[in-house]
């Protein structure tokens, strides 16, 4: 976690953030006590997302384990109780964990990393997920619990929309909000994070005209998925079997609301059965990409099946991460936001740490097993502490008084 996000970053971002402590008695914007300094607990949160299943005061002995048995120790230190560690929690807040994120959370894949780049785009994937949270009544108003036929859900759930890098499942932008808010509405939040070199991928919930139009101007290229009734009309056929066809914006006939865009159909044979899609089902895409001969239509296809790797990630995050945890353990809205971020956040630097090792060992970052980095981090949080909870103060020089 120290070489992902090393201190003076943190503390740059909680300053940055009005979260620095003013010292040991001052409680004006600032932190009363220097038992949980803001530091620690950014750091704290991560473990909460490494040690998913562990109580408050276990994940803090396990963030400071070893630590005294070094010299960085001055004195002694105790494990503060759960309700004093949830109230350094609220202090704290989710905004200084988010702005983490978006300062240190990048692509990390190079032109060298096998399956990052299809030619000259950097293949990137868009989708979202939910978290079930505890079933407080701050949290069903802040956030609302899903609903059907049969009624509504039993907790509340937060819904998070992610933009991810295919080659080294590196989440690199995500936005949240209540489950009533549409991947679309989120998606929107996360524009500014794409841009020229990036061919974004996208299933068939996302593909409307308006949302096209915006994530075209950014001037990524897209690779979307669309929705059996989605009208499509042939307008020029292409060499390589793909054509030229329009999007329209709804309720409009005139050519000044089209969008020229290209679409590949393509069936997935039953031959390719180990793929996630159904054998037999047809498939259109469209893409930003008019020229077949900058990206033939079998090329895409191919690319596309790359898209898959977000719902990967997913898996990473909720079943290995989370250790099948299917509830978060914060109580409040704004400790369920700053948990989802702290587990972000550790996901992006165990998978930087993957791709580090996979470049070093000239092997593809897929090769590296997600459980075994993850078990290899808590043991390293454990083995060798990076932190220290007390404030840092230089040591006297040997022989002074």
């Amino acid at each position: 976690m120290t070489r992902s996000f090393p201190p003076l970053v943190v503390d740059e971002v909680v300053a940055g953030q009005g979260r620095t402590e003013l010292g040991r008695g001052c409680c004006r914007r600032g932190w009363r006590s220097r038992l949980l300094p803001a530091r620690l607990v950014v750091y704290y949160v991560m473990a909460l997302a490494l040690f998913a299943c562990e109580g408050y005061e276990e994940v803090m002995r396990q963030l400071v384990a070893g630590l005294a048995w070094t010299t960085r120790w001055r004195g002694t230190w105790q494990v503060p109780s759960s309700p004093a560690i949830s109230k350094a929690r609220a202090r704290l807040g989710p905004a200084v964990l988010a702005a983490l994120f978006d300062r240190v959370c990048v692509p990390v894949g190079t032109s060298a990393t096998a399956g990052v780049f299809y030619r000259s785009w950097r293949l990137v994937a868009v989708d979202g997920t939910s978290f079930d949270a505890p079933d407080e009544v701050a949290n069903t108003a802040r956030f609302g619990k899903p609903s059907n036929d049969q009624g509504k859900g039993a907790f509340p759930q937060v819904r998070v929309v992610a933009l991810a890098e295919c080659g080294t499942h590196a989440v690199f932008a995500a936005a949240m909000a209540g489950i009533t808010t549409g991947e679309q509405d989120l998606f929107r939040r996360l524009l500014a994070k794409i841009g020229p070199g990036m061919l974004v991928l996208a299933d068939r919930n996302f593909l409307g005209h308006a949302l096209w139009a915006a994530a075209a101007a950014t001037g990524a290229d897209l690779l979307w998925r669309a929705k059996s009734d989605t009208r499509l009309p042939v307008v020029t056929e292409l060499a390589d079997g793909s054509y030229l066809s329009h999007l329209a914006a709804p309720g409009t006939r005139g050519r000044g609301q089209w969008i020229i865009v290209r679409v590949i159909e393509y069936t997935l044979q039953a031959s390719e059965s180990a793929h996630p899609h159904k054998a037999g089902e047809v498939y259109r895409l469209v893409t930003t990409i008019l020229d077949p001969d900058l990206a033939p239509a079998e090329d895409l296809a191919g690319a596309y099946a790359q898209r898959w790797e977000i719902e990967s990630i997913f898996d990473e995050i909720k079943t290995h991460q989370l250790q099948s945890r299917p509830v978060l353990r914060s109580r409040d809205p704004d400790g369920v936001e700053q948990e989802i971020w702290g587990i972000l956040l550790v996901h992006h630097a165990i998978r930087d740490l993957i791709h580090i090792s996979a470049r070093d060992a000239g092997i593809d970052p897929d090769r590296v097993s997600f459980t075994r980095a993850l078990r290899a981090a808590r043991r390293q949080v454990t083995d060798q502490a990076g932190i220290s909870p007390l404030p840092t103060t230089p040591r006297p020089a040997r022989g002074s008084r």
